[in-house]
């Protein structure tokens, strides 16, 4: 199994946790309110959706991830979005030493 197969089963199981947040508004609201921990943007996002998501996290120094299409993220939290975001901790570190290595 390789990384990127890692960090979609990985975000699947935060998702049964209860620790990812989907959808744009949400996100946007954990991130402003520092709960985020890390960020994933679909790639085939819309550029505007992108832009403001990038410079929301770049700004409140929150990763923000652009490495997975709009149908594998759906496809790993079992909603349909572009957007999702983990807030815990501990789900965050392991993800980032998975993006890292």
């Amino acid at each position: 199994m390789n990384n990127k197969e890692k960090i979609l089963n990985l975000l699947g199981i935060a998702q049964r946790a209860g620790k990812i947040v989907s959808g744009e508004e949400l996100v946007l609201n954990d991130v402003r309110s520092n709960k985020m921990k890390i960020v994933f943007v679909a790639t085939d996002a819309s550029d505007n959706t992108k832009k403001k998501l990038t410079d929301k996290c770049s700004y409140y120094e929150v990763p923000c991830i652009l490495a997975f299409s709009q149908g594998e993220l759906s496809h790993a939290i079992g909603k349909h979005r572009m957007i999702c975001g983990v807030t815990d901790a501990g789900f965050a570190k392991k993800l980032k030493e998975l993006i890292q290595s």
